[in-house]
């Protein structure tokens, strides 16, 4: 049964993969530009949003990769980082989403001089002023890059370590995925889970189940970001499962890279059915040109899934996320509430057959 957008909006979300740097809005790129005195591909809204939200797939996860030359380019001061997280708050909140962890690299904001430390503090505090003014919790995650020296890895984790509980909530691995293993980069995540820190890596989306393997079992990762083709291997796909490891989908982010031939092979329905933890994501609603409520509909209307469905996908996101229990318990009784009271979505409810 097709679903109502609107009613899909109005749902309570959890969002635990979006990148920051892959999320501005268009007008305040150009405005970061004009202060900044940086030169875009154009600087017109119209033109620049096709530009990075073209129609159509990309070749490759990197020619996808390299629209953040832009993104970046404008978010080198603790204004525009600051800014650009306050208003990711306030889009995601005209949408219902009621907790967001949001990943970005410092390493990739100090071309003008930022340091790495005033860069995180910036973003928490855009973070900050947005749950105060739309009441919409969230979390940072570091991201170390594949492609980038493990040695740089190693000092972002450490940066990730400093600022465990002030506004630090995980450690990732992100970037060029083929010809740049995750084990190469287990001495960072060893120094993370050694302290007690959770920790997610981007694995099994430009490459295959090899990668999700190093990213389980060489450097401990708790959820997998992506994990597309785990289908290919049957047994590590059951150990996933068995051990409750969630996999954060992003929907059109994997059709427009080429990791799936089309939105019908996602494997994410079948991901479901045999009791994977899956989440949905939008990864990067800039360069992705989507929401949270468009997964939803994207999920609904190639995959069939329910309301009934969403509820448990929201609630599993919950149960994910990189939050302390006593929190994160508050907020999943919460969204069940407003589930239950705003939309009569029972977690006893059996859906019925479909005729």
């Amino acid at each position: 049964m097709t679903l109502d957008p609107e009613l899909l909006k109005r749902l309570p979300k959890v969002e635990l993969h979006c990148h920051l740097d892959g999320s501005l809005r268009i007008d305040t790129m150009i405005d970061l530009a004009r202060r900044g005195k940086v030169e875009l591909p154009s600087t017109d809204p119209v033109e620049l949003q096709k530009i990075m939200s073209p129609p159509g797939r990309f070749k490759s996860l990197n020619e996808y990769l390299e629209l953040f030359e832009h993104s970046l380019s404008v978010l080198q001061s603790p204004y525009g980082l600051e800014r650009t997280a306050y208003e990711l708050i306030q889009d995601v909140a005209e949408e219902n989403v009621r907790y967001i962890e949001v990943r970005y690299s410092p390493i990739l904001h100090s071309d003008r001089g930022m340091t790495p430390e005033e860069s995180i503090k910036a973003v928490h505090k855009g973070l900050r002023r947005g749950e105060h003014d739309f009441g919409v919790s969230s979390g940072i995650i570091i991201c170390g890059i594949r492609n980038i020296s493990p040695e740089k890895s190693l000092k972002l984790a450490e940066l990730t370590l400093k600022f465990k509980n002030k506004g630090v909530i995980g450690f990732d691995l992100a970037g060029a995925e083929e010809n740049f293993p995750a084990k190469d980069h287990r001495e960072a995540f060893y120094l993370v889970l050694n302290n007690n820190i959770n920790a997610t890596i981007h694995a099994g989306e430009a490459f295959g189940p090899a990668s999700i393997h190093q990213a389980l079992h060489y450097c401990g990762a708790h959820r997998i970001g992506h994990g597309t083709r785990l289908k290919e291997d049957k047994d590590l796909l059951n150990y996933v499962n068995d051990h409750r490891i969630t996999l954060e989908i992003c929907l059109t982010s994997n059709y427009q890279t080429h990791t799936i031939k089309s939105m019908r092979y996602h494997p994410v329905r079948f991901y479901y059915d045999q009791g994977l933890r899956i989440t949905l994501n939008t990864d990067n609603r800039l360069m992705s040109n989507t929401t949270l409520t468009n997964e939803f509909i994207i999920a609904n209307k190639y995959f069939g899934f329910s309301r009934y469905d969403f509820r448990e996908i929201t609630i599993t996101a919950m149960k994910s996320a990189f939050m302390p229990y006593a929190q994160r318990k508050k907020l999943i009784r919460s969204i069940a509430d407003e589930l239950e009271g705003n939309f009569g979505l029972m977690p006893e409810f059996i859906e019925p057959p479909k005729s």
